[in-house]
């Protein structure tokens, strides 16, 4: 990786998205290793503050720590993109491609990625089309929204249609997902680097956003605890998944393993979470790299389109 020089750098985040809470903990925390490492930064919120200001900011780089929408999402990429501002992270198409979880999906089935079976809800009869093929329990998720918000798990046809409505609040474009029994698992992306696999316990078997964000009983296994063969299988499909999206930089992989240790591509992240929750910066940890390291890291894979 080249070693570039860095005097000014911007650190987006906060933003308007339903994440905006885990967006201010991860721009706070990757601020704070910017400024231990010797690196001025400057905290942008972009709620508030038009991108426009990073001109007259003469910033050499923008860390994006945009979660969610108009963040995540390749908006935020593709203004950075007209006013010539390099970036971290994954490019527009990428962005835009892996914040639909449909669209991905798509993608993934075919080039042959595992990825749990799906039925896109558009209207009523979709619920039955939808409970035939996928059974229960599965999961109803918003297409568009991260961090476990708007997803519901559902047990039976009763639990359906009120799930969709949940959704619906946070997306118009939803998705019924067959659900998959397993260990909960993630695989993180640095540069060309895949990072040890995290395996995730949550309490209950239920990683929700106050699991993911708030409590102190989810526990976070890495080292794994799996076979050796199965991880090297389990970083194997996260790599092909990012590439398949068309990310770059880094990102994560959020993967299931079923009954029979077979694992199965959820989503992919391209602004993943950086707060003391967060998976990327446990699996760097793991690789013998700091967070401040990580930050530097990420930082490293700006650029310009």
């Amino acid at each position: 990786m080249v070693d570039k020089k860095f005097d000014r750098v911007a650190v987006l985040y906060g933003g308007t998205s339903s994440e905006r809470d885990v967006s201010l903990n991860s721009g706070i925390a990757v601020h704070k290793a910017l400024g231990s490492m010797g690196i001025h930064s400057l905290l942008f919120d972009t709620k508030d503050r038009s991108l426009s200001e990073l001109v007259d900011l003469g910033v050499d780089a923008a860390i994006i720590m945009l979660h969610g929408k108009s963040g995540e999402d390749g908006t935020v990429q593709g203004a950075l993109e007209m006013l010539g501002i390099p970036y971290t992270g994954s490019r527009v198409a990428a962005c835009a491609l892996a914040m639909d979880k449909w669209r991905t999906k798509i993608v993934l089935r075919g080039l042959g990625l595992a990825t749990p079976d799906f039925v896109l809800i558009r209207d009523e009869p979709d619920l039955a089309a939808a409970s035939t093929r996928l059974g229960f329990p599965l999961f109803v998720k918003p297409a568009r929204e991260g961090s476990t918000i708007g997803i519901s798990k559902v047990s039976n046809e009763n639990e359906f249609a009120a799930a969709v409505r949940l959704a619906r609040g946070y997306d118009d474009l939803v998705i019924a997902e067959k659900s998959v029994n397993g260990a909960e698992l993630t695989v993180a992306i640095v540069g060309n680097k895949t990072l040890p696999v995290v395996r995730i316990e949550a309490p209950n078997n239920n990683y929700d956003y106050e699991a993911k964000y708030i409590s102190d009983e989810t526990k976070y296994f890495c080292p794994s605890g799996l076979p050796d063969k199965l991880e090297e299988e389990i970083q194997s499909l996260g790599y092909s998944a990012f590439e398949a999206v068309g990310c770059r930089g880094w990102g994560r992989v959020d993967i299931m393993l079923d009954e029979f240790s077979r694992p199965w591509v959820l989503e992919v992240n391209t602004v993943p979470g950086m707060t003391n929750h967060s998976l990327v910066p446990k699996a760097a940890l793991q690789s013998g790299i700091s967070f401040e390291a990580l930050v530097r890291r990420i930082l490293e894979t700006s650029d310009v389109a």
